[in-house]
């Protein structure tokens, strides 16, 4: 369970206030993956980084049983002179899972080949995302938090990251963030509208889809 607890964000940006969670109080339900729907620039990267712990709220808190995850395939904390074999055991110590299993996991998953043992600072932004995906999947989570992952590399390597994301549905939730309404309809069962600054759950997400869609159309 997450529960946002009055959360509000504002930002001031060149002397412009805005306000992205402006005193929302909801819950997202334990094992329930949730699709965050808004319009661009509504604030749900931003609600995201504030649940993962990485954005601090203006004002409010967040409270939650069980783990959340970092963003999925956020690579902003891998350090650019350690390999990605030396940046996935890292995370592991971090996160007090086996180091070995963890950099195996990762190195068969990512499909870098040698570049696994090369240093983060000589990775392309493809090969970056594959191993920050592949970090996220070999650890097991409570709630999983989704940033348009989907849209990561080849369509072999979005099917596979797909198969291995839905084996770890089985037994965790999500808050997904997605453009694609055939990806949110195939991994999320609720929803939850963010419009300015204000958030609305729903149990089903269709109805969420159709605020979403009345928004867009306004």
């Amino acid at each position: 369970m997450i529960h946002l607890d009055h959360l509000t964000k504002t930002f001031i940006l060149k002397g412009q206030r805005k306000t992205v969670a402006d005193d929302i109080s909801a819950t997202f339900p334990t094992g329930t993956s949730v699709a965050l729907l808004g319009r661009n620039g509504a604030g749900k990267s931003s609600l995201l980084k504030m649940i993962a712990g990485t954005l601090d709220p203006t004002s409010g808190q967040i409270l939650s049983t069980g783990s959340i995850s970092f963003p999925v395939g956020f690579a902003g904390s891998f350090h650019p002179d350690l390999t990605g074999a030396q940046n996935a055991r890292f995370v592991a110590r971090i996160y007090a899972v086996d180091t070995e299993e963890l950099s195996d996991f990762v190195e068969d998953f990512a499909e870098l080949g040698k570049y696994f043992h090369l240093p983060f600072r000589t990775y392309s932004a493809g090969m970056r995302s594959r191993l920050a995906f592949g970090v996220s999947m070999a650890i097991p989570f409570d709630t999983y938090l989704v940033d348009e992952v989907t849209a990561v590399g080849d369509a072999a390597f979005r099917n596979k990251s797909s198969t291995v994301f839905r084996a770890r549905m089985a037994s965790a939730g999500a808050i997904v963030v997605s453009h694609s309404m055939a990806v949110l309809r195939d991994l999320c069962s609720a929803g939850a509208v963010l419009e300015n600054g204000k958030l609305i759950y729903y149990e089903n997400l269709e109805d969420a889809i159709k605020h979403h869609n009345r928004n867009m159309a306004a």
